[in-house]
């Protein structure tokens, strides 16, 4: 038993009328994945035609098993006596192994049926995380001073979009998934594929982010070519085809970030901005004025905020001198110390007054004249009252030191 292909020409409007009681599948719709299609008694008699339209797989069921099958459009003549015609349309080997081996464990005997499956990419499914995931931003890198080299910012988003997908393997999703049910239609699948889904997007996302693509994160949208071949290249979907379908492509429709990530990126965009500092601290303060003019009872709160502000300002500006600013200032300070130390020796250069009142050489420990060690303090000459180093006049009687 077989099915016999029509002529080309047979297809035409002049002998359209005689298959009007033909098996055919009218209206596959995108929603629409597998029909099952039979005669009033259940028998498929010998001539009988068989339709199959532009993105269908047929497939005839005797009596629980495979006798024929074709993913070539056209118009058919079930033959009893003929071989059948395996090798018809892009599913050939497919067919050849289901004639062999399959035998559905479902299907009622005594009974004959055609399936038809849509073989077409099946579009408009939505995607969306329920959670954040994690993405690596190699559009705002971070330097690495221990291996002085750049790591991606790591962030967080939530994608939404849609994928398409298709039937592989007509065998496999039938014995999976579709049985022998009189229809199976897409709402049924795209369920169950929700989880495995969004895993094959998180493996996409994890690829687009790392140094091979360096997508950065708001530009996800725009890879829709680089995660096809992607796809291809990595067979993400491998769980999935074992059902017999794969995911042809995903569209990425938008990205937002979670308010943790975005303020990651404020920061990262702030402190590698210094005139974004400027600018950001300018708004700030011409709204504080604006405030506080309008507040008749906090204005004064109003102008305090506004004197932080400057404040904050001020720091700003001075953390951004550091550097060898900062280091050129610390030095100057210690020149100017030094500076400080070496004229407070100058003052006792020329010598060293004794309480006694006898002046004693600057290099000598005692005094030469009553015999006592020198001491730090300045001994007033007028009325020989110690008084501290740093003092310019006498703490007793006036006299200048």
């Amino acid at each position: 038993m077989g099915l016999i292909k029509a002529a080309a020409s047979a297809i035409g409007s002049t002998m359209h009328d005689q298959w009007k009681e033909a098996i055919r599948c009218e209206n596959m719709t995108n929603d629409i994945l597998m029909v099952k299609k039979t005669t009033p008694n259940g028998v498929i008699s010998n001539k009988s035609t068989i339709i199959v339209a532009p993105g269908q797989c047929a497939i005839i069921f005797d009596n629980g098993r495979v006798i024929d099958a074709t993913a070539e459009e056209g118009v058919y003549t079930f033959d009893s006596s003929s071989t059948p015609s395996f090798f018809a349309g892009q599913f050939g080997a497919v067919f050849k192994e289901m004639w062999q081996r399959f035998t559905y464990n479902g299907a009622s005997a005594k009974q004959q049926a055609v399936f038809f499956f849509n073989t077409k990419e099946i579009i408009d499914n939505k995607f969306g995380t329920a959670a954040p995931i994690p993405f690596q931003d190699w559009s705002h890198p971070i330097p690495n001073q221990m291996t002085n080299t750049l790591t991606p910012l790591r962030v967080e988003v939530k994608c939404f979009g849609k994928y398409t997908f298709r039937i592989a393997d007509p065998a496999l999703f039938m014995s999976k998934l579709a049985g022998t049910a009189d229809i199976y239609k897409k709402d049924e699948l795209v369920e169950q594929l929700r989880t495995e889904v969004m895993s094959v997007f998180q493996n996409v996302a994890n690829e687009l982010g790392t140094a091979k693509y360096k997508v950065p994160v708001l530009e996800m949208p725009s890879q829709t070519d680089e995660i096809r071949e992607m796809m291809d290249e990595k067979v993400f979907d491998a769980k999935i085809r074992e059902r017999g379908i794969e995911i042809v492509c995903f569209a990425v429709e938008s990205v937002t970030l979670t308010d943790d990530s975005a303020k990651k990126i404020d920061d990262y965009e702030l402190s590698s901005n210094s005139y974004m500092q400027q600018g950001r601290m300018v708004g700030a303060y011409s709204n504080a004025v604006e405030n506080a003019a309008k507040n008749e009872n906090g204005a004064a709160n109003g102008f305090m905020g506004i004197g932080m502000m400057n404040m904050s300002t001020n720091g700003m500006m001075q953390n951004a001198a550091n550097g060898p600013w900062n280091q050129k200032n610390d030095a100057s300070r210690m020149d100017l110390s030094k500076q400080e130390e070496a004229k407070a020796d100058d003052t006792t250069a020329e010598g060293w007054n004794c309480e006694c009142g006898h002046v004693n050489p600057a290099d000598g420990k005692f005094c030469s004249e009553c015999g006592k060690a020198k001491t730090s303090k300045k001994v007033c000459p007028k009325c020989k009252m110690p008084n501290d180093a740093g003092n310019k006049f006498c703490n007793n009687c006036g006299e200048q030191l």
